[in-house]
């Protein structure tokens, strides 16, 4: 059976689980929504949308510089100070601290995107879409998902992960939280870059950081 894009959505949504985990689950079942969540739930891996309930207020501020160029500062939380000390989590807020310097997200997740900047994005899309010859009746659908696409591009939890494409930031986290067992939460990022603002030459560090991963 093809598992579709929708049913793992709907798999993950019920679970919390991971993107991939939720692939695989429905894979391994032959699409029998119920026994895949009953693979996840032995596994432990659905036991991530309870544990995102609850407050995470200790945890890492990392830092990175790439280069003298580019300058990351992230918070990650967990709920304990003995798991921000667990090696595990050290190694995923730096891998989040790479993704902000490799993919300059400006957010952390969907919600925080100001509703004016998606409509705006949303008639500059619409316009592209117009003038690219689309008829009309299926030009919203074409802007629903280009903005999906924006989304990947602006939020930190939509990204695909730097060193591995098939998942994203988001699908991580939910790993880590079905791994270590606590409810893992990044928080607040900001990042410089080297002459940011000033009209110069255009050198493409973000890029740089990315060749580096060996992406």
């Amino acid at each position: 059976m093809s598992i579709t894009a929708d049913m793992v959505k709907e798999l993950r949504e019920k679970t919390g689980a991971g993107m991939m985990d939720c692939k695989k689950a429905l894979t391994q079942t032959e699409g029998n929504m119920e026994k895949a969540i009953e693979v996840l739930r032995e596994k432990g891996l659905a036991a991530v949308a309870k544990k995102a309930g609850r407050i995470a207020a200790e945890g890492l501020v990392e830092s990175y510089i790439h280069g003298g160029r580019i300058g990351v500062l992230v918070e990650v939380n967990s709920e304990t100070d003995f798991v921000a000390k667990n090696q595990e989590f050290k190694e995923f807020v730096r891998d989040v601290a790479l993704q902000i310097a490799a993919s300059n997200p400006l957010y952390v997740k969907k919600e925080e995107v100001p509703q004016d900047e998606i409509e705006k994005e949303k008639e500059i899309l619409r316009k592209q879409a117009l003038n690219e010859g689309k008829p009309e009746k299926i030009v919203d659908k074409m802007v629903e998902g280009r903005i999906e696409k924006y989304y990947k591009e602006v939020c930190l939890l939509e990204q695909p992960f730097v060193k591995n494409p098939d998942i994203t930031i988001g699908a991580l986290l939910s790993e880590k939280i079905a791994k270590i067992g606590e409810n893992l939460s990044v928080r607040r990022f900001v990042r410089f870059e080297v002459g940011e603002g000033i009209e110069k030459k255009q050198e493409n560090f973000a890029e740089e950081v990315a060749k580096t991963l060996g992406q």
